[in-house]
């Protein structure tokens, strides 16, 4: 017979300073974009607009001491993506979206550190894909399922599909195979822009 479990006590709202100190310790574990500090404090904040005006004067304070910065984040967040996992840029600009970072703050960041022109930028990116291969291990496809999976997992990695067929191609792989590929990533583009649009209209 298992005994009760002990009620959960909830959790004592803090106020403005108690919400710096707590973010202080979030961002000395972790680096973190205001937005997702805001949701952190926002949960140990008091409920109602006294709450969020603690949080807010928080927030100013660890801007103006110069403990949340986006930019640095976005910078660093993107040149550690780069140098030590070998991600894309598509790869980059889409983690950064989903942490909060301003469209604008991405773009700037994205270009300075994968390059602004074309011709320099697939340069850098085929470059970077190989090295992606290199450090994962692996190796050219043998046949098309092979091939397939070889595509994601550059596709995820945040290659463009132009790229990838380039690499596949150099590799000799059939063409067949590529045919195939190519009307796959046809199919998927337009589920893509489908569910792209779906999610505008309800908007």
């Amino acid at each position: 017979m298992g005994f009760p479990r002990k009620p959960v006590k909830p959790r004592t709202p803090l106020g403005e300073a108690a919400l710096y100190q707590y973010a202080v310790r979030a961002l000395g574990r972790q680096m973190r974009t205001e937005v997702e500090l805001r949701r952190l404090m926002t949960a140990r904040a008091e409920q109602g607009e006294l709450g969020q005006a603690a949080v807010r004067t928080a927030i100013a304070r660890l801007k103006e001491h110069g403990y949340l910065d986006d930019r640095a984040f976005a910078e660093t967040y993107a040149r550690l993506r780069q140098e030590n996992e070998k991600l894309g840029a598509r790869r980059v600009r889409q983690d950064l979206q989903r942490k909060g970072i301003r469209s604008e703050l991405i773009n700037e960041t994205v270009e300075a550190r994968y390059g602004g022109a074309s011709d320099e930028r697939l340069a850098n990116e085929e470059k970077l894909a190989r090295e992606h291969l290199d450090k994962k291990r692996i190796r050219k496809p043998e046949n098309e399922k092979e091939t397939a999976r070889v595509m994601r997992r550059l596709v995820a990695a945040g290659f463009s599909t132009g790229t990838i067929y380039k690499i596949l191609r150099q590799w000799n792989v059939a063409e067949e195979s590529l045919v195939a590929l190519e009307q796959l990533d046809a199919e998927h583009e337009a589920e893509h822009e489908a569910g792209h649009e779906s999610g505008t209209n309800e908007e």
